[in-house]
């Protein structure tokens, strides 16, 4: 394979076609992945989690044709030591990984060790990849540490998150049977309550381009009725999620929700419906309406949507919250795996 470092995103764009259909056979498919989001995503690095930092983007032809992508960047890491990331970390993304196709990725991975260690690149110097959000599945883990292994350099790999989800069977009912009595009876007497409440409760998907800022802006502000949230959302981290959504919407993929009692928005949820899954990234709460238990009858009307429309899951992402698992979710974890290319444990 021949190996191409990029260090400005500009010249990647040519390339976006070609990132996305090799990303739909990769070994994670995720839109986190998409060369759409990781480009907004890389405009406000992270929403400011980043702000000395350059792009060390690795592309792997062969006979012309795109193989693998390696999506970095160089930075000092959280511990301050000089290393290549992958492109989403850490905050904002929450699975990550190499870009490849199963049967490419025992040729491509080696390759690309050994075009990041050499003199062909320009490069900074750097002591260790850092690559976090990696699902606990992906081959890169097991073979990245045979690697490590084989050049003498020092590894470590670690649970960071739980990522829990539900697996989806196509009809609510049947979806509600297969979870505990309790927590289903609860579902649908919440349900009730909200369409028995005397007020005119609907809710919808936003399909209007022309308003969408000012629905992400709606649901910025409920997000920022959470105080920890409101920390969160930074100048710079609210810019992020504006570019983030437009690039969802304007390529398929956003799925932003919202629950409104008599015309005014009770709850929201941002997600991404995509890859026939729906992608849980974040909600907001107006907390007048706490007696409708709105993010509840919000999550059970999506979870009626996905079912009805053939989503094969429910993924909730990183987090452990308790509710996720009233849901029925099952857990998954995702990696942090460090490779150190100096022999010494560090």
């Amino acid at each position: 394979m021949d190996y191409t470092l990029i260090r400005h995103f500009s010249e990647l764009d040519p390339s976006a076609a070609d990132w996305n259909a090799l990303l739909a056979e990769s070994i994670t498919h995720v839109p986190f992945l998409r060369h759409e989001y990781l480009r907004a995503w890389w405009a406000t690095r992270g929403g400011g989690e980043w702000p000395q930092s350059e792009l060390a983007v690795v592309l792997a032809h062969q006979g012309g044709q795109l193989q693998g992508i390696a999506p970095l960047f160089f930075t000092q890491n959280r511990e301050s030591r000089p290393a290549l990331m992958l492109l989403g970390s850490i905050e904002i993304s929450d699975y990550l990984d190499l870009i490849c196709r199963p049967l490419d990725l025992p040729a491509f991975l080696p390759g690309l060790l050994d075009f990041l260690s050499s003199a062909r690149t320009d490069l900074p110097a750097w002591d260790l990849l850092d690559w976090q959000n990696i699902p606990e599945a992906s081959p890169t883990l097991s073979l990245l540490q045979s690697e490590a292994e084989k050049r003498g350099w020092t590894h470590r790999t670690e649970r960071t998150y739980h990522a829990p989800s539900i697996p989806l069977v196509g009809d609510f009912d049947a979806y509600l049977t297969g979870i505990d009595k309790k927590q289903r009876h609860e579902i649908r007497r919440k349900l009730r309550r909200a369409e028995e409440s005397g007020q005119e409760v609907r809710w919808y998907i936003v399909e209007d381009g022309a308003a969408l800022d000012a629905e992400v802006d709606a649901f910025l502000a409920m997000m920022a009725d959470d105080p920890d949230k409101a920390n969160f959302l930074s100048p710079a981290m609210r810019e992020q999620m504006h570019l983030s959504c437009r690039a969802a919407f304007q390529e398929g993929w956003l799925q932003l929700a919202f629950l409104e009692a008599d015309g005014v928005k009770a709850a929201a949820y941002l997600n991404f419906d995509y890859n026939n899954r729906i992608w849980v990234y974040n909600s907001g709460l107006d907390r007048r309406f706490m007696e409708l238990s709105p993010g509840w009858v919000l999550l059970g009307y999506l979870l009626q949507w996905a079912n009805e429309h053939q989503r094969v899951e429910f993924d909730f992402m990183r987090g452990e919250e308790e509710y996720k698992y009233r849901f029925g979710a099952v857990n998954h974890f995702v990696m942090r795996t460090q490779i150190n290319r100096q022999t010494h444990a560090g």
